[in-house]
């Protein structure tokens, strides 16, 4: 009897940014593939499911994925950190889309890359079965595996935007993500991206993106400010978080009937 393989490429997800179309996503903090699998039903273009400010394993990952499988919603990971072991089992997980946190200079983001390429072009660890490639079914899968790795980076610091034109060029880099906690903490300003002296610096950011034909992405749960981000020149913007949907619906219910 003939099956359907499950078949992860082309992804879509990374042909779209490198169009630098219009993306609207959601960010996951809660480490649950229940809520991963609620936000899916939405319908953004993409959800950020967060490896670095909670406590979600590779494990996590993987059932959030296949809370995913029926979502047009595109999964994207941000590790822990920059660390080519865990990029490395997140691919295996069969996620593809990443978000590497504190990249600050060019270096770094070419290493990045390496770390999601099987040789020649990087040093991804090999292994002929895992679910990132149907456990073994997908006869295929190494040949078109690295053109189908989406990599964005995060720029957290004024270090870091300084150099934003140099880690755009660098091939395999598919967009500059913005934190803007990070970024205005470090600039002297925490609590604050929206001072002037922060809007500055993403927007900078946003044109060497443009200018490198690459993607700019943001996170900003406030309407106001995704729209301005937009605007700005991002490309991909997280319009929401999943913790902070919940509390503010509870709190709304709670003001309700208990004020």
């Amino acid at each position: 009897m003939a099956h359907n393989l499950y078949r992860p490429f082309p992804n879509t997800f990374r042909r779209d940014m490198l169009a630098r179309k219009r993306l609207v996503g959601c960010w996951s903090s809660l480490a649950s593939p229940a809520v991963a699998e609620v936000l899916g039903m939405v319908g953004f273009d993409w959800l950020l499911l967060d490896g670095e400010h909670t406590d979600a394993e590779i494990a996590t990952f993987a059932a959030q994925l296949l809370s995913l499988r029926c979502s047009v919603s595109s999964p994207v990971v941000r590790p822990p950190a920059d660390d080519p072991v865990v990029i490395k089992r997140v691919l295996d997980a069969g996620l593809h889309n990443l978000l590497l946190p504190f990249v600050q200079d060019a270096d770094q983001a070419r290493a990045a890359v390496a770390a999601t390429r099987y040789p020649p072009h990087g040093m991804r660890g090999m292994s002929g079965s895992h679910r990132g490639n149907g456990f073994g079914t997908l006869a295929d899968y190494y040949g078109q595996v690295n053109d189908n790795i989406c990599v964005t980076v995060q720029i957290e610091t004024p270090e870091a935007a300084l150099a934003a034109a140099e880690i755009a060029a660098v091939d395999g880099v598919d967009g500059l993500f913005i934190g803007p906690s990070d970024l205005s903490a470090s600039m002297g300003h925490i609590c604050n991206p929206n001072h002037p002296e922060v809007q500055r610096v993403i927007a900078a950011v946003f044109a060497q993106a443009e200018r490198a034909g690459k993607a700019a992405g943001i996170l900003a749960p406030v309407e106001e400010d995704a729209r301005r981000y937009f605007e700005m020149g991002a490309t991909f913007v997280a319009v929401g978080i999943d913790q902070a949907i919940l509390r503010q619906g509870a709190q709304r219910l709670h003001d309700l009937f208990m004020a």
